[in-house]
């Protein structure tokens, strides 16, 4: 989406957003916006931390199947007829779909 803003309409928000905010308020704008991007990656990594946890469990058999079929029911994902790692394997691609801007 952002390949196809070219510089005048990027200066042309940039003045719509001077305009409603006024320059007093652009910096707090700005941490704010740095911080909630802050909050999301620092969820994003524990989420990704949280994953590698979870498949290292699976793989060393600590992870029951009634709780691998509960996290695949909760994201969406067809368990019948399919091993722990399959199921482990979607799981894992629709978190990190989720997870992608």
């Amino acid at each position: 989406m952002l390949g196809s803003i070219g510089p005048n309409e990027l200066l042309l928000i940039l003045v719509i957003v001077f305009l409603l905010f006024g320059a007093s308020k652009l910096p707090e704008l700005a941490r704010s916006l740095g911080r909630a991007k802050a909050e999301f990656k620092k969820a994003e990594r524990e989420a990704e931390l949280e994953l590698v946890e979870f498949e290292r469990q699976i793989r060393e058999g600590k992870y029951k199947r009634e709780k691998l079929e509960k996290v695949a029911k909760d994201l969406g994902v067809e368990t019948e007829g399919r091993s722990d790692e399959e199921i482990a394997r979607d799981i894992r691609d629709v978190i990190r779909e989720k997870s992608e801007p």
